[in-house]
């Protein structure tokens, strides 16, 4: 009689299912000699494309000394990981390559590929001036101008310059306008939100606006909940109110989906939305990409 192998180990473990697979943690040093924004976004853009990875980042900004850089390096060693810089000046640039190379850890120029396309393209040199992307030229006050206009009118203050405004988000409370005019704001665009509000009419001024185009937010009511029941906890706020009520911010939410409609307002569902999605389908609106936008009727 032959030996009967259905309960031996292999057989059991093609039929059981795969242990999940742990997280991968590991040490990310991001060395700049600038304001680190651009690698730390850079970075985070290249982590997101792997699944169960979280990265332990390390950010050196304005590295510009080699006593900067030393101290750097010295924290590299004791976390050994992946490097990736900016850094411009070629002197250290060299002695950040060099002790990567004495420490055996990997070290990658972020933008040099970019750079290297653009050069053969124009046909130019590039230049090895630190922060040469911050200069404080019209771009830069055109962005600063954007951001004090968007906290001048934030929550409906200052309405009387509204026409002002390039775009203006209208939604119920905790839909994400302030944080999203923010955003635009650093994007160079003036941004004002006005809230609405249960048992009071919508600003008559919102329809008459003939330079700034108005949008609504929307979201479903029960992510919308969710969020306001953690604004009442973080506020140490026990006391139920219509604030959280279903059937209550149900209402709110048709209400301004009518409002919408009434004046044909582009409208935009942020319940799935980060806040740089829901800008990035404001700046399509600017720039006139209405095809591209959820709009809801």
């Amino acid at each position: 009689m032959s030996p009967d192998f259905s309960g031996s180990p292999a057989t059991n473990a093609q039929n059981s299912p795969a242990p999940p697979r742990l997280a991968t943690y590991f040490h990310i040093h991001l060395v700049s000699d600038s304001t680190g924004e651009t690698l730390n976004a850079m970075a985070r853009a290249v982590c997101a494309r792997f699944d169960d990875v979280l990265p332990i980042e390390h950010i050196y900004a304005l590295v510009r000394s080699k006593r900067q850089l030393d101290r750097a390096l010295g924290d590299i060693e004791e976390a050994p990981g992946i490097v990736f810089h900016t850094i411009v000046e070629p002197g250290l640039r060299e002695a950040l390559e060099e002790g990567c190379r004495k420490l055996d850890m990997p070290c990658f120029p972020a933008l040099d590929p970019l750079v290297s396309v653009l050069s053969r393209y124009l046909g130019a040199s590039t230049t090895t001036r630190v922060g040469a992307h911050l200069r404080l030229d019209n771009d830069y006050f055109n962005r600063m101008d954007a951001l004090n206009y968007a906290i001048g009118h934030d929550d409906g203050q200052g309405g009387q310059d509204l026409d002002r405004a390039d775009v203006v988000l209208v939604g119920v409370s905790r839909t994400s306008k302030t944080p999203t005019c923010i955003y635009l704001a650093h994007r160079g665009v003036r941004a004002a939100n006005v809230p609405l509000v249960p048992g009071r009419p919508a600003p008559d001024r919102l329809a008459h606006l003939k330079n700034a185009l108005v949008v609504g937010l929307t979201i479903s009511p029960d992510r919308l909940i969710q969020i306001r029941r953690n604004r009442l906890l973080s506020l140490k706020e026990q006391r139920e109110s219509s604030y959280i009520d279903l059937d209550a911010v149900r209402e709110e939410i048709v209400h301004a989906r009518r409002l919408y409609e009434r004046h044909g307002w582009p409208t935009i569902d942020v319940t799935r939305r980060s806040v740089e999605e829901t800008a990035a389908a404001i700046l399509n609106l600017l720039h006139g990409g209405h095809g591209q936008v959820e709009v809801l009727g």
